[in-house]
Parts: C-alpha cells; structure tokens; sequence
C-alpha cells in the first residue's frame, strides 16, 4: 500500500484525489511542473497525514493556479519567489508526520 493510499483510504477519498489530479493534469505545463514539484515538497517538507488537509491544501493550491490561468499570471505571481516559504503556510495549522510521531513519543515516555 502506497503512502497516499494510506492517507487518503477510502474510495470516496480516492475519487476525490484522482479528481483532482485530472485537474491538475488539465494545467498548463507551467502551472502542471509547479503543481507536481510543490506536490513533491509537500509529501517530504510537509509531511501531512490527514485527508482533509490534503484536500484542503491541494485543493486550493489547483483553484489558485486555475485562477492565475485564466488571469495569464506567473506561477510565482501567485506563490511568491519562495516557493518552499508558500507551502509551509500553507501546512502551518495540518496535522504532520512530525506531530504524530511527537504525540507518540511523549504517550510513550509519559505512560511508563
């Protein structure tokens, strides 16, 4: 089972991912290329564990570069010159790996 597999798990979820992943697919390769890349980040740097905020981030991430599509802007005229600074606001309020394995590190050491 793939990492997002088990992220996202059930079929409605899957659903909802591929969607979304067609419409990012329906992007220019501009947008597409930065899409994916920010993708790649967000699966290492942000480490998110939670469907809703995958949802939420990628989500709004496709309706920004939807929007600077039909607006004719620069990826970077939406996200800024750091793109890595973009996407840690953006995981600033989720739920990480980092925070799971935090949570269970002080049940572990607490709980003896």
């Amino acid at each position: 089972m793939s990492l997002i597999e088990k992220i996202i798990g059930g079929l409605d979820e899957k659903r909802e991912w591929k969607a979304m992943e067609a419409r990012a697919k329906a992007l220019p390769s501009e947008y597409h290329d930065a899409y994916k890349a920010i993708q790649k980040y967000m699966w290492t740097a942000g480490g998110l564990t939670e469907w809703k905020d995958m949802k939420r981030i990628f989500g709004g991430i496709l309706d920004l570069f939807e929007e600077g599509v039909a607006t004719d802007k620069k990826v970077t005229d939406l996200t800024g010159e750091d793109v890595a600074a973009f996407c840690e606001e953006l995981v600033k309020d989720a739920k990480t790996w980092k925070d799971k394995y935090r949570e269970k590190l002080n049940d572990t050491i607490g709980n003896d």
